[in-house]
């Protein structure tokens, strides 16, 4: 599906885009809301900045999306791939990110307050200075993931049960993602 046929039918209010082949569109600052992408292919997309609050990504492939400062506010990201995405200052309170795969992730400075990460493959990702008040961990693997400044404060992850490496080590905004590409955040 091309990236104005897209946007074409959102307008029209038909917003289930459910196995669409978008690899690499470009949707950065677009009011996608309630939009249903279960299942599509969006890898490399990017989608910054875009209005994702309240769509459906269920076993979708987000492999090295751009979602930086998107609004992703209870969205359904239930088993997605967003292996190597960027969510830098992503908005992602209240959002089900049960079973999602976010390995080597880029979530500094994210709001992630009140989120679902129960069984979340959440290695090597970056959650420095980010926000995981309230949210819910149980079962969620987080070796290798920065937690630096990271503020847990009323989440279900108790600190004693934290490995030593996680806590004092991490990717500190340097990442590799998954295809062997190499970020640098200032």
């Amino acid at each position: 599906m091309k990236t104005q046929e897209l946007l074409k039918q959102y307008a029209a209010r038909k917003w289930d885009f459910r196995e669409a082949h978008l690899a690499e569109a470009v949707l950065s600052e677009v009011n996608l809301s309630r939009a249903n992408f279960s299942r599509a292919d969006l890898s490399r997309a990017d989608l910054s900045g875009a209005d994702l609050s309240g769509s459906s990504f269920h076993q979708a492939n987000l492999t090295n999306a751009d979602l930086g400062g998107a609004d992703l506010t209870g969205a359904n990201l239930t088993e997605v791939n967003l292996i190597g995405a960027d969510l830098t200052g992503a908005n992602l309170s209240g959002a089900d990110l049960s079973g999602a795969d976010l390995r080597c992730a880029n979530l500094h400075q994210a709001n992630l307050s009140g989120a679902n990460l129960t069984d979340a493959e959440l290695s090597g990702a970056d959650f420095s200075s980010a926000s995981l008040t309230n949210a819910t961990l149980n079962g969620a693997s987080l070796i290798g993931a920065d937690l630096i400044d990271t503020d847990l404060t009323g989440s279900d992850l108790i600190e004693e049960k934290l490995d030593w490496k996680v806590k004092s080590s991490g990717v500190s905004h340097k990442w590799v993602t998954w295809n062997g590409s190499h970020s640098l955040n200032n």
